[in-house]
């Protein structure tokens, strides 16, 4: 397995950053990472996502959602083609500090036979499209707050 991880902290209650986070229809407004997402929020469901790398191109895949426990973490299972070529869980944990601050930790974790040449290819801009993206989550939430 590899892992691209990234973290921020941010100024509201995991409760406004979850209310942010499953708002898919407010995310081209502020998301230059996932700047589109269909589907319900629940276990079981599957979602379409488009994502825009930094200075690269976008691509659509549609992921299953496989954990769902609001205001505390949201999973979901991507694949490329078929199991085991290119598998991605993508994973969104919320760690309240107190009242009024929730860490954020953002993260992907890769499993097949072709990912290392799929993170050779795209894991900088994706790491770096998951830190644009969790600043923008940053001034959104904050801005709520």
């Amino acid at each position: 397995m590899k892992e691209l991880k990234t973290e921020i902290v941010i100024d509201a209650s995991a409760e406004t950053v979850w209310k942010v986070l499953t708002d898919f229809a407010s995310f081209p407004e502020w998301n230059p990472f996932m700047v589109r997402i269909s589907g319900q929020m629940s276990e079981g469901e599957q979602l379409e996502v488009r994502l825009q790398l930094p200075g690269g191109r976008g691509m659509t895949f549609k992921p299953r959602l496989i954990k769902v426990e609001p205001n505390r973490e949201f999973r979901w299972l991507g694949r490329l083609l078929l199991p085991g070529i290119a598998d991605g869980q993508h994973i969104i944990e919320l760690e309240p500090m107190g009242d009024v601050q929730t860490r954020v930790i953002h993260r992907e974790e890769f499993r097949g036979v072709l990912t290392s040449l799929f993170l050779a290819m795209v894991g900088k801009k994706t790491k770096l499209g998951f830190q644009q993206m969790n600043e923008a989550l940053k001034a959104r939430a904050e801005s709520l707050a």
